[in-house]
């Protein structure tokens, strides 16, 4: 909100104060100063002045304090202009997404309606350079991440594939007539991205026993294989596909249309988890794609690894953010729930399951912010990505247990969203990385033996 707005939402309780209540205040306070303070307040801070000044307590009741998953207030150490990015998000996802998610979920299909809106906000491609994009810090990434999260880790999902694998494989690994070609497209979701890494038979292992192979025939290649897990594929207009070259046995990019000869996508039924997400078998049946679009700078997996590197930590603060919805929503549901003729927020068994909760969220906060500003400074690794992955996959499952706890029946109905956060949070514990093999990263990092199978 501008200052000017902050101003007449002031002057608006003022009306309300006569001339003598007027004087009494200036005797108090220097209303000059006052008003210069309210200038400096954001939107949130302001919003919470403006409650507490309108809402007139009932007799014997006390104020209980907003529901606000952000104990430590990281919120301060964002710049204004970042605050008001974080503020527009979760606004859309409040107004926009928060009433049609749960149905959305249940029938397992996606709001396509969402795409343009989605557009508007201009946060794709968050910390790319050139292409329209907004270039902003990784953290910014972060904390979009988190508040969409925060809603529903489906959508999330949908934004993190599309802005961050699809998107970064191009950025990283395109050539620059293949970044001029998709990026812009693609940072305004005129077309939508997939990334297809995930084998049938290999998951973890993939690095070393991919199965999907390509073969250049002099004019273009062909793959063939499977892939399977793949998000927004069902749907989407461009899938980086990774495959092995059957004569050099490197691993290779390759941006497939969804209109080339010989690719399917079949949409996945009978999740219990992301249900939102469109995953897709995909099979490449003697898919034809032109050498143009084979990623120009992909020629080994390592540089496969170095788009997992990028996306990683936004997996990280994906997880923060379920764990934050599943928090808020429970906290929220104990303050209105009553038995024994009482809010069960007031008993303490169900307030020790509230402080577990924040103390595991908080913890998590601060990792994964402190993890973005390493990835801003160019300081991160794979072991620090690795690291936030399986402490907070491991986390949110714990703080999704607790919320559905303190519910107790009404845990697993969709209406209060804990049921939601509880199945996604199964789903962020096994991608980008089981809760294994980022441990293991982490362990040979730390102990110089890589415990890896060979």
């Amino acid at each position: 909100m501008s200052l000017l707005g902050k101003i007449k939402s002031t002057m608006g309780l003022l009306k309300e104060v006569d001339l003598n209540q007027l004087a009494a205040i200036n005797e108090k306070i220097d209303l000059k100063e006052a008003m210069n303070a309210l200038g400096s307040l954001d939107d949130r801070q302001l919003k919470g002045l403006m409650k507490m000044l309108t809402t007139k307590a009932k007799k014997g009741q006390h104020q209980l304090p907003p529901i606000d998953g952000d104990f430590y207030n990281l919120d301060l150490k964002l710049t204004e202009a970042q605050r008001d990015i974080q503020l527009q998000v979760r606004n859309f996802m409040e107004d926009e997404i928060r009433p049609l998610v749960n149905d959305h979920w249940n029938r397992a299909e996606f709001p396509m309606e969402i795409i343009p809106k989605f557009a508007k906000l201009n946060i794709t491609g968050i910390p790319y350079e050139g292409y329209g994009c907004p270039n902003l810090p990784f953290l910014m990434e972060g904390i979009i991440a988190q508040e969409i999260a925060r809603v529903d880790v489906s959508v999330s999902t949908f934004f993190g594939v599309h802005s961050g694998l699809a998107m970064g494989s191009i950025y990283l690994c395109g050539s620059e007539e293949q970044k001029e070609e998709w990026l812009p497209k693609m940072q305004k979701l005129e077309k939508i991205g997939a990334f297809g890494l995930t084998e049938p038979n290999v998951g973890s292992a993939v690095s070393q026993g991919m199965e999907t192979t390509c073969k250049f025939d002099g004019e273009n290649w062909i793959l063939n294989g499977q892939k399977k897990w793949i998000g927004n594929a069902t749907f989407a207009d461009v899938i980086i596909i990774w495959a092995k070259d059957v004569d050099s046995h490197r691993v290779k990019g390759f941006i497939v249309r969804k209109e080339n000869p010989g690719f399917k996508a079949e949409k996945m039924e009978d999740k219990m988890a992301l249900r939102i997400v469109q995953n897709a078998l995909i099979t490449l049946t003697d898919c034809v794609v032109p050498e143009s679009d084979r990623l120009q700078k992909a020629d080994s997996f390592r540089d496969t690894a170095k788009v997992l590197k990028m996306t990683r930590a936004g997996v990280a603060w994906q997880a923060v953010g379920c764990a934050r919805g599943a928090y808020e929503s429970a906290l929220k549901y104990t303050k209105k729930r009553e038995q024994f003729g009482r809010p069960i927020a007031s008993y303490q068994l169900v307030q020790n399951h509230l402080v577990e909760m924040l103390s595991n969220l908080t913890a998590m906060q601060t990792m994964v912010f402190r993890l973005s500003e390493m990835q801003d400074e160019g300081i991160l690794t794979d072991e620090h990505a690795s690291l936030a992955k399986v402490y907070c996959s491991m986390r949110t499952r714990d703080i999704v247990s607790r919320a559905r706890e303190v519910l107790g029946g009404n845990g697993i109905l969709l209406e209060h969203d804990v049921a939601r956060f509880v199945a996604d949070a199964e789903a962020i514990y096994s991608y980008e990385g089981t809760k294994e093999i980022n441990t293991l990263i982490v362990g040979r990092a730390i102990t110089g033996y890589s415990a890896f199978v060979n």
